[in-house]
């Protein structure tokens, strides 16, 4: 048995990469527009554009998910820190053009 052409086995496996960036692109998308949503309701009843008690249930659920995934849940914590850090963002200029 021979191995497979290493420069075909890489461009199927940056096919593959190519593919989850793009599902990854719209998933993000998908989420930040119910986070608009989130923040326009917040905003309406005058309520607080960070939830530090959700955030905490979130890092922790995700930390989870993540270990069981094989996925540094360090990483992970980051990465939703990150996107967190945005989605408050969008909450508080909701909150200011209101």
């Amino acid at each position: 048995m021979t191995a497979a052409d290493p420069r075909t086995e890489l461009l199927r496996l940056r096919a593959s990469i190519d593919n989850i960036d793009a599902a990854l692109t719209f998933m993000l998308a998908e989420r930040f527009r119910c986070t608009q949503q989130v923040g326009l309701l917040k905003a309406e009843h005058e309520m607080p554009a960070s939830d530090p008690g959700r955030e905490e249930q979130q890092v922790a659920r995700l930390r989870a998910l993540a270990e069981e995934a094989h996925l540094d849940p360090e990483f992970a914590e980051k990465w939703f820190n990150f996107i967190v850090a945005e989605v408050i963002r969008h909450h508080t200029e909701a909150a200011e053009s209101r």
